[in-house]
């Protein structure tokens, strides 16, 4: 095993972060110290600005910390320059978003190989791979068609399947049911839960349903930036 790959899937050390508002200062993170182990199903939980896509942030390398250090897949971020970073979430971090974020003009097999596409990959190698994907999300039907020609609930299983075209370590998923019924956000969630235990990916799911929260491994509740229950 190498040294990227030991250890927990991730870890916060004293981490803060704090930003200038007027005159003052806002503390979305106060001081938190976790790690997650690897390939688990995780959710994160709170009131609306407790810290939740704070913490999500600092993951992706999109932020980085006040004070604290932030470890991903045995790398500390606040180390990376700005190239460094963006490699860091192209090849460790999958993003899944309650917007979806597909472009129209694109098919959906388009739309989940273009990460691939952007980091220079083969167009044939990343088309194949997307197939796969697709047909894993039980959407190979569909990858002729285009985000406007699809549910709320099938955009969101071709965006889960955007974030595992380049097999990353960790997925980020914030509030990824929240535009969807109560069906189609169950299927999400159990795909997330299916994620984790098939691709051996860490899941973390930023979620105000109680619902999402059940079927994680593991709920970290945050109140006022701080961790309250892990």
């Amino acid at each position: 095993m190498s040294a990227a790959s030991a250890g927990p899937a991730f870890q916060l050390e004293h981490v803060t972060r704090e930003f200038a508002l007027g005159s003052g200062v806002v503390r979305a993170l106060d001081d938190v110290t976790l790690a997650v182990e690897r390939g688990m199903f995780v959710a994160i939980t709170g009131r609306s600005g407790s810290g939740k896509s704070t913490l999500l942030n600092l993951l992706a390398g999109i932020d980085v910390p006040t004070r604290g250090t932030v470890v991903v897949d045995g790398v500390a971020l606040e180390r990376l320059d700005d190239d460094a970073l963006t490699r860091h979430r192209r090849a460790r971090v999958g993003m899944v978003h309650q917007s979806f974020n597909l472009l129209p003009m694109l098919s959906v097999r388009e739309n989940v190989a273009l990460p691939a596409l952007l980091a220079g990959e083969p167009e044939r190698a990343a088309l194949e791979r997307a197939d796969r994907l697709l047909d894993e999300v039980e959407l190979g039907a569909r990858r002729a068609a285009h985000p406007r020609q699809l549910s709320g609930g099938e955009m969101q299983r071709v965006a889960v399947a955007r974030a595992l075209i380049h097999a990353p370590a960790l997925i980020l998923a914030d509030e990824p049911t929240g535009n969807l019924d109560d069906r189609s956000a169950a299927m999400v969630i159990a795909l997330l839960a299916a994620i984790a235990a098939r691709h051996g990916a860490t899941v973390v799911l930023v979620t105000h349903s109680a619902e999402a929260a059940a079927v994680a491994q593991r709920r970290i509740e945050l109140r006022d930036g701080r961790v309250v229950s892990s």
